[in-house]
């Protein structure tokens, strides 16, 4: 009998069909013969499905041994690599609480989330230690444990007391009878990206996180025989869940990188031969400006996943590549909410509500708006075990947006009369100018439809007058130089004219997380540059 089996939970609700916690869904997907091809590749690193059974049960004997407890949280500061994938599902074994974290979000935030986590330990790559030493005063971490490199040196800084440990100790630890885990509990916490205020941790239970991978697996028809493909950080559940685990439960091989390279992004495609691959953000859009090669359709990709591709160009992306793209709206706290598959299609919105969710658009007051009227998109789950189980440490954050029994998204969209979902902003993303709302949406979509435009960020800043004018920053094609006022000429007839932006700055590139969204507030908080081109005062 293995040490998952002796943790293995056996209960289940009744009319519900039962979801495990990770680790007994992982020892599942090992034990599978018909997914014995399973295999998670991050860079060069490769762990299949069998080892990495086994080493999450070292792992999470080896933490336990610590004097950690089931509940404790530990957080992991790390770049993708085997050894953070041993990390989460030995975490997640162990029945602890995993809190990963994005090494790039700097040392101010990275306090806020070990504290308001209340992390007991941390799981941390060598080169990442002086962060993390500015991080931990006044958390309540006690234990390092300090994935391989070249150690010393590097630990100068710790807070005194801080009990040090090799993560190979940890891995090399005899796997032994572990405690069962309720596959309600909470699994993780993913912190949200904090644009309009301090990040917020996401609480996660292992059945959501599982119910996530399977209907992945079940919406894109993946395969033992595909090869899944991502460039998105762990610390985000796009790559953990709709990679990672949903190839797994595939048993399919996944390829994770830690950086997305639009000029080399096909021919890895066709190195790896790889089948299906997620996007988000401007991936898209930055995909299709590369310049058109012979061998454009030359490639095994067949589907890809994710949020958003431009209406304008998503048939001639599909028609210039050989691929099918699935659209889904959703979030950290309510993943697929929205689907547009192949077979029901309306191109230009996120599909229709899921199996798994309602879906309702509502004024202030929360009632439902009419079909085609603007509001907030609200969303709840059909099931248990679907939706986030609150912000963690944060009640006031949790009842606000459960209010009213609805998880209210924050988002602004349109739902037609047959329920296919339009987004249209982000409500805090708006430009209220001269009395007006503008969805920056809109203002993006026209001018990435202008041929010598790459990328494009639309943001409100202070107006002279009073609320706020309507600032671009735009990135050019490759080769290409627009001037300012034929980007203005190209908005005008497009956009309604209170919307045509009055200030358009040309940058080299656009500031992006690493899931490639873009940071509006850093360009917020540059506001009209001496770069900066005026409309009104050319």
């Amino acid at each position: 009998m293995t040490a998952a089996s002796l943790g293995r939970a056996t209960t289940s609700e009744p009319g519900i069909t039962r979801v495990p916690s990770i680790g007994d869904w992982l020892a599942d997907v090992a034990a599978d013969p018909a997914r014995q091809g399973a295999e998670i590749v991050v860079e060069s690193e490769r762990l299949d499905a069998r080892r990495l059974d086994r080493d999450a049960s070292c792992v999470a004997a080896g933490l336990l041994s610590l004097g950690l407890a089931p509940g404790d949280r530990v957080a992991v500061l790390t770049p993708a690599s085997g050894a953070s994938l041993q990390a989460w599902f030995g975490i997640a074994r162990a029945g602890l609480v995993e809190v990963p974290l994005n090494p790039a979000a700097g040392s101010v935030v990275l306090a806020h989330c070990l504290a308001q986590a209340r992390a007991r330990a941390v799981i941390c790559a060598p080169d990442l230690v002086p962060l993390l030493a500015e991080a931990l005063p006044g958390s309540s971490v006690e234990h390092l444990v300090l994935l391989a490199g070249e150690q010393g040196e590097r630990l100068d800084g710790l807070p005194e007391g801080l009990c040090t440990t090799p993560f190979a100790e940890v891995l090399a630890a005899d796997a032994v009878a572990l405690p069962p885990v309720d596959p309600g509990q909470t699994a993780v916490i993913l912190y949200t990206s904090g644009t309009t205020g301090p990040p917020k941790g996401v609480r996660l239970s292992h059945r959501a996180n599982v119910n996530l991978a399977r209907h992945t697996v079940e919406l894109m028809g993946y395969t033992a025989q595909d090869r899944l493909y991502s460039v998105f950080p762990l610390y985000h559940s796009n790559a953990r869940y709709c990679s990672v685990m949903a190839g797994l439960e595939a048993g399919a091989r996944v390829l994770l990188h830690r950086r997305f390279t639009a000029s080399r992004f096909w021919d890895i495609c066709r190195e790896h031969g790889i089948t299906a691959f997620n996007y988000q953000g401007a991936m898209v859009s930055i995909l299709h400006k590369q310049p058109a090669r012979p061998d454009d359709r030359a490639n095994p990709v067949r589907v890809a996943f994710g949020a958003p591709c431009p209406a304008e160009i998503f048939a001639a992306f599909e028609e210039r590549f050989d691929v099918r793209l699935t659209e889904i709206y959703g979030s950290t706290e309510v993943s697929l909410v929205c689907e547009m598959p192949p077979e029901r299609r309306r191109i230009g919105t996120a599909g229709q509500e899921s199996p798994l969710y309602q879906v309702a658009v509502v004024d202030e007051l929360d009632r439902p708006v009419p079909a085609g009227t603007p509001g907030q998109v609200v969303a709840r789950p059909k099931n248990p075990g679907w939706m986030f189980d609150g912000y963690d440490h944060n009640a006031e954050a949790s009842v606000e947006a459960w209010r009213n029994l609805w998880f209210h998204t924050g988002d602004r969209g349109v739902l037609d009369a047959d329920g296919y979902l339009t987004f249209l902003d982000r409500m805090k993303d708006t430009v209220r100018r001269r009395g007006e709302n503008i969805s920056t949406w809109e203002v993006e979509r026209v001018l990435t439809d202008h041929p010598d435009v790459a990328q494009v960020a639309a943001y409100g800043v202070d107006s002279d007058l009073s609320e706020e004018e309507v600032m671009v920053a735009v990135v050019p094609a490759p080769g290409t130089a627009p001037s300012p006022a034929s980007l203005v000429e190209h908005c005008r007839g497009r956009l309604t004219a209170f919307a045509v932006p009055r200030f358009i700055r040309t940058v080299d590139a656009l500031p992006l997380t690493p899931s490639q969204r873009v940071e509006k507030y850093k360009l917020r908080a540059e506001g009209a540059t001496p770069d900066t081109y005026d409309r009104e005062n050319p």
